[in-house]
């Protein structure tokens, strides 16, 4: 199975993304599977070309976006993008739409065409603690995942895809008190897991 697998690089005054440290401990042969590695710039629109290039070239049988989720508790898969793009930060060209839409008279919004529930299940089976999301927020990662879904769905293509939001590491919280934390460790082991999960392996 081919699977192509993104992350970001750090947004929002962070020194690292931890999406990109789990990518670079991914081997590009994972249990017999094809994997396809690319960091993608913080960059509503760049991002998303990218990506559908990536797609193109690849011509993936699945795609699984990373994304930080600070805050977050758990390794959690999103359920639907949305088709806006309404930034309260700017993205790392200093852009911030307010209310437009990622694609203009597209679809409101595309659901994950990924096993998110035993993905979920496989990871709390394993001690990591997982969820489904119902909201991958109004920032690039929702852009991506709507742009990869809408792209795929154009194009009749019979990948499938979805998202993944992870929680800052220990790292990254020294200076938050009482933010949520997940060592690197479990964030790889849940990414395995996930690839397992996807390409119908046995946990």
């Amino acid at each position: 199975m081919k699977i192509l697998v993104t992350a970001f690089e750090p947004f929002d005054k962070e020194a690292i993304n931890p999406t990109m440290l789990m990518l670079e401990r991914l081997p590009v042969d994972f249990d017999g599977h094809e994997i396809m590695k690319q960091v993608l710039p913080t960059v509503f629109g760049k991002s998303a070309e990218i990506a559908l290039a990536r797609i193109t070239e690849f011509e993936p049988d699945a795609v699984l976006c990373l994304g930080q989720a600070g805050g977050r508790v758990a390794m959690t898969l999103e359920r639907v993008a949305i088709n806006v793009n309404d930034a309260t930060i700017p993205d790392n060209a200093g852009a911030q739409p307010v209310d437009e839409p990622i694609v203009p008279d597209g679809p409101v919004a595309y659901f994950s065409t990924l096993p998110n529930k035993a993905i979920v299940s496989a990871m709390r089976e394993a001690g990591i603690p997982a969820a489904i999301s119902n909201s991958a927020g109004t920032y690039v990662c929702n852009q991506i995942l709507y742009a990869v879904l809408h792209f795929i769905t154009e194009n009749k293509l019979q990948a499938k895809a979805g998202f993944m939001h992870v929680p800052y590491l220990p790292v990254q919280v020294a200076d938050k008190p009482n933010m949520p934390s997940m060592s690197l460790d479990d964030m790889v082991r849940s990414l395995e897991i996930a690839i397992r999960v996807i390409s119908g392996d046995r946990i």
